[in-house]
């Protein structure tokens, strides 16, 4: 099978190519090239890169020839100057579904947010539905997974709690109720994402995709601050706090601390989807849970947040 991959270099995108390479598929990686936390996967057997940004469908429609299946990993969780939600969420979506139809692709899988919904104040969440949508209304066979936190080396979650914990004397929790998460681990997520492409279990169908472990966010610090030897105060911040923390993260840091929509994300909960949607069957339930070996395999280099993640350093290594 040859497979595109939109987002092919980021988080999971790349977890889920190698698990293709690896049964013996072919792969087509798509992204904007940014991504230079793990390049190695550009050099992977078997693979093509294009470089897109989803604007352009007949550069989709290259990138697709001859695939049997787009899986839409693409997405962003914080605007940056033309990379905004209307852009990659929705219209990149559109284009993708409509350069799939023309290269006779015959599956489309999406990857959502657990709590994507219209209505509801948040860009980023109302923009995850309609891409959603656009998908539902494709006229392709499609899976659409709304996934909750998902986590493994090269991500957003450990990477950032590993650096805020040997970096700040004190954990700021987001808001004054802790909330629930249900951690995923990406290896169970890319099982998940390449058995729907054969089994027909799963046509024009979304899924609910949690962890099998329902914990608090301050027991998941303290779980990630117990293997790294970090335990710190964890205090309790109101929104607000938070909110102006992401805007300053947002405008300073190459990968911000937090986001702005992150922030909408953790004070909810993640741990059902909105709206509701259907659950696995029992036996794909994920089932790797939040353990310290699981949470050792995912850590990054050890230490702190340094001057070299700001947006400025960056813009004066490239003058």
């Amino acid at each position: 099978m040859r497979v595109a991959i939109t987002g092919g270099t980021g988080f999971v995108g790349r977890h889920f190519a190698r698990r293709l390479m690896t049964d013996g598929h072919e792969v087509v990686l798509i992204a904007r090239g940014e991504d230079n936390r793990d390049t190695s996967v550009l050099d992977l057997n078997r693979s093509q890169f294009f470089s897109s940004n989803l604007s352009n469908t007949d550069v989709l429609v290259d990138a697709f020839a001859g695939c049997d299946a787009v899986v839409h990993c693409a997405g962003i969780n914080r605007e940056i100057r033309e990379q905004t939600y209307q852009k990659v969420h929705i219209e990149g979506t559109r284009n993708v579904c409509d350069a799939a139809r023309h290269a006779g692709v015959r599956k489309i899988v999406l990857l959502s947010f657990l709590r994507a919904r219209p209505d509801c104040g948040s860009a980023y969440h109302e923009s995850k539905w309609a891409a959603e949508e656009i998908v539902r209304h494709s006229e392709l066979d499609y899976t659409i997974f709304k996934a909750g936190v998902i986590y493994g080396q090269g991500d957003h979650m450990l990477d950032h709690l590993s650096h805020a914990l040997y970096t700040f004397p004190v954990f700021a929790l987001v808001g004054m109720t802790d909330q629930p998460i249900r951690p995923l681990a990406v290896e169970d997520l890319a099982s998940l994402i390449e058995r729907s492409l054969f089994d027909p279990k799963f046509t024009r169908r979304t899924f609910a995709v949690t962890g099998p472990e329902e914990i608090l966010l301050g027991e998941a610090v303290k779980r990630v601050a117990a293997v790294i030897g970090k335990r710190r105060p964890m205090i309790r911040m109101p929104l607000a706090f938070h909110y102006l923390l992401a805007w300053i993260a947002e405008l300073t840091m190459k990968i911000p601390l937090t986001s702005l929509g992150q922030v909408r994300i953790l004070s909810e909960g993640i741990v059902e989807a909105l709206p509701p949607c259907e659950s696995l069957p029992d036996d794909l339930l994920p089932a790797t849970r939040f353990t310290q070996e699981q949470i050792r395999k995912g850590l990054p280099e050890p230490g702190r947040f340094r001057l070299t993640d700001l947006r400025c350093c960056l813009r004066k290594a490239n003058t």
